[in-house]
């Protein structure tokens, strides 16, 4: 069997890259875990996670746990649900594990953001806030920080 040109075989991986990526988007809140994500794309999780890295700039563990925090935000923004709540919510089984992740990427602790997201006058359209608030690794929170 001959083997595809590398050309070729980067799109291939590009593409399976994309499903997964496009998996976490969808299933954030399901237990997901990287070889179950390697596993569904015919690929090693080793490879997966080199490969996810290298085409996203992040492991998959880390954009999902991304994705996770962005969906978190929006529920503290909206004001009904606990802390704990919101982190089960998202697909996290430990609160421990979400509040220092969320800190991480926020700021802040969850319940602080939360807290300031209830004294901020007035409410951003979803998306406006969603874009303005939304977490990236490695960047500290502006001046007034979160929710804005």
């Amino acid at each position: 069997m001959a083997r595809k040109p590398a050309s070729e075989q980067r799109l291939l991986d590009l593409a399976r890259l994309r499903r997964v990526r496009d998996r976490i988007d969808r299933e954030y809140a399901r237990p997901l875990d990287v070889e179950a994500l390697a596993r569904g794309v015919n690929m090693s999780a080793g490879h997966l996670s080199r490969e996810f890295r290298a085409a996203y700039g992040e492991s998959p563990y880390s954009y999902l746990m991304t994705r996770r925090i962005e969906r978190a935000m929006a529920l503290l923004r909206r004001g009904d649900l606990t802390v704990t709540e919101v982190c089960f919510e998202v697909g996290c089984s430990s609160l421990g594990t979400f509040s220092t992740r969320f800190a991480e990427l926020v700021g802040m602790p969850p319940s602080a953001y939360r807290q300031r997201a209830a004294e901020a006058p007035g409410e951003l359209p979803s998306c406006v806030a969603k874009q303005v608030t939304r977490p990236v690794r490695g960047r500290s929170p502006g001046p007034g920080g979160p929710p804005g």
